[in-house]
């Protein structure tokens, strides 16, 4: 399989309050944002998806559970690795993120917070410390 570009998706409740708190937390405009999904660009071939649980639930519903019965359950982590984890532990404080276990170093060489989006999505901020 040769990829020619990665998008993750997230299934969210509410697309407009998922689309202000990424926007706030990236600190960057999605590259779309239109009914139904929302896109943010991470880096040259890399999109972060936002799609509303009701529209992904019109397609998997039936062989699987709705995805708002996971709601509030850990389901994925982004771990973003960034150059100044302090800068941005201050930015997701201020996008509203929820602190789930504060920044420490981790034994895997890094300096790591984690966080819970509005949707109880886990994010990892994370500094190379080694």
């Amino acid at each position: 399989m040769h990829l020619t570009a990665t998008e993750f998706i997230l299934y969210v409740a509410d697309q407009a309050r998922s689309t202000a708190f990424y926007t706030a937390l990236l600190d960057r405009v999605p590259v779309l944002n239109v009914p139904g999904m929302t896109e943010f660009e991470l880096s040259p071939g890399l999109k972060l998806g936002l799609m509303p649980e009701a529209g992904i639930a019109r397609i998997i519903s039936g062989p699987m559970p709705h995805p708002s019965t996971g709601a509030g359950v850990p389901r994925c982590e982004l771990y973003l690795v960034v150059e100044d984890l302090d800068a941005a532990m201050q930015q997701a404080l201020n996008a509203g993120a929820a602190v789930v276990d504060p920044a420490a170093d981790r034994d895997w060489g890094h300096r790591v917070v984690y966080y819970a989006d509005p949707d109880g999505h886990v994010i990892a901020l994370a500094e190379v410390t080694g």
